[in-house]
């Protein structure tokens, strides 16, 4: 039972991370203005904190999907 709701549990964590890094990325970046003073080129960056958090949860949940199948040696 307890494999079941870690399971799930680990696949929904994934799914969410997976959201929050590809909105991150792609929909909306909500991007920084940086601005370089020699030239003047105006660069916009998305917003990575969230990137980066999304694709730790993803990768954890996976994990946690993951370990919680495996079946114990004997």
């Amino acid at each position: 039972m307890l494999k079941i709701v870690a399971l799930i549990l680990g696949l929904l964590i994934a799914a969410w991370g997976g959201v929050i890094a590809y909105r991150a990325l792609v929909l909306n970046p909500n991007p920084t203005a940086v601005i370089n003073e020699g030239t003047g080129e105006i660069k916009e960056l998305p917003n990575t904190l969230r990137a980066a958090s999304g694709l730790v949860m993803l990768v954890g949940g996976a994990g946690i999907a993951f370990f919680s199948l495996r079946r114990k040696p004997r």
